[in-house]
């Protein structure tokens, strides 16, 4: 009997192997049903076996046998993976599973085959691909369930941070106007008042994440305005969040540009927390914002640690911090890896680019490019198209 043919007529048998052993892969599946353990399983089953009645190139086959192939939408593999996740099963108890159905479907049928054919081999071979596809497929939502639960989780955090670090805001500020009457409270409630806005800084970051993680865009409000405001605002951000480094800047040039003032002026503290973080003590941080013809150029620059060249590649992407080196001022950080991710989603917003360079001779170069003079319409397709 071809093995297609065989899983369709002992569907039962085979599930009754996958619930038992579904029911080992504690404690998830401790308190659960058996049609909750099985859920999608007969439809696995049953797409395994046609799809091994259906034609297939070579150029398939390799895809299918390296999980390469393009994803059904709503599959039932992919469903599977869901759920899982959900019911709380680890992603190695998702693979056992289908180890184990593997082993189970080969295991009942081998003792039916009277002769080892060629037919017998193919049959073999197009089953352990189409499982490895369901696998894939289990594997691929599981693992995006898993980040939608992670970024909505961050979302409510950020949100339900707010209130309680608002009223640390307004406790520090009363402090800081007592400072003249007692000189010790007064320098308490200095630092309590930069402390309390490195968490407002931090919670804005997560919050804007989990906006672009679960489908949102960063929303732009631009006008037509000068940036050296913007960049001015930045650099005394910056000097109140690091009092011991040195910062310096220059505008020149027609800064005129059509842009969110709050969000550029994000970008540029972003950068600049970032070089100050990194920086050599004694070494000055500067941010230059130069206007050319068609675009106004921001660039951010600090000598310290050098950006690795494997680095350069990752660094805007969510959650990566590079590792201080012994020259680095030993600040202590207030960053979670996503300032520059946040940078560069802002930038794209405006239609412009963000590069970073990084060498020992000139340094570490952050490079924002906005266009001049987009127009609302074009702004809301870049938007829209993010």
């Amino acid at each position: 009997m071809r093995l297609s043919g065989f899983i369709v007529q002992n569907t039962d048998a085979i599930l009754a192997e996958w619930d038992a052993f579904a029911r080992t892969l504690g404690p998830a599946a401790d308190e659960m049903s058996s049609l909750a353990l099985r859920d999608h399983a007969r439809p696995i089953l049953l797409a395994i076996a046609e799809d091994m009645t259906q034609p297939e190139t070579p150029r398939e086959q390799l895809e299918k046998s390296q999980g390469r192939q393009a994803m059904e939408a709503g599959s039932a593999a992919g469903k599977h993976g869901t759920l899982r996740h959900v019911s709380g099963f680890s992603l190695l108890q998702l693979t056992a599973e289908y180890r184990a159905l593997r082993a189970s479907v080969l295991r009942l049928w081998l003792p039916k085959v009277q002769e080892f054919t060629e037919a017998v081999a193919s049959d073999m071979v197009r089953f352990n691909e189409t499982i490895d596809q369901a696998l894939a497929e289990s594997a691929l939502t599981y693992s995006e369930q898993g980040t939608r639960t992670r970024d909505t989780f961050l979302a409510i955090l950020g949100h339900d941070l707010r209130s309680p670090l608002a009223t640390v805001s307004m406790a520090a500020e009363l402090l800081v106007r007592k400072e003249a009457a007692d000189p010790v409270l007064g320098a308490i409630a200095h630092r309590l008042r930069r402390s309390s806005a490195s968490m407002t800084t931090m919670v804005n970051v997560l919050l804007e994440y989990a906006r672009t993680q679960l489908g949102g865009c960063i929303p732009i409000r631009a006008a037509v305005q000068n940036m050296a405001p913007a960049c001015a605002a930045a650099v005394q951000a910056a000097e109140a969040a690091h009092p011991g480094c040195r910062f310096e800047l220059d505008c020149e040039g027609d800064l005129a540009c059509n842009f969110d003032y709050d969000r550029l002026q994000q970008v540029f503290s972003n950068l600049l927390n970032n070089a100050a973080q990194y920086s050599t003590e004694g070494e000055r941080v500067s941010l230059l914002a130069r206007g050319e013809r068609d675009a106004v150029v921001v660039q951010v620059h600090n000598h310290g640690s050098i950006i690795p060249s494997h680095a350069l590649a990752t660094i805007f992407n969510p959650l990566v911090q590079l590792a201080a080196a012994p020259s680095d001022h030993g600040r202590p950080t207030t960053s979670i890896g996503l300032g520059l991710f946040i940078a560069r989603e802002i930038t794209l917003a405006h239609g412009g680019s963000i590069d970073v360079d990084s060498s020992k001779d000139e340094g570490t170069v952050f490079t924002v490019r906005i266009p001049r003079l987009l127009s609302g319409q074009e702004l809301g397709r870049i938007q829209a198209s993010s």
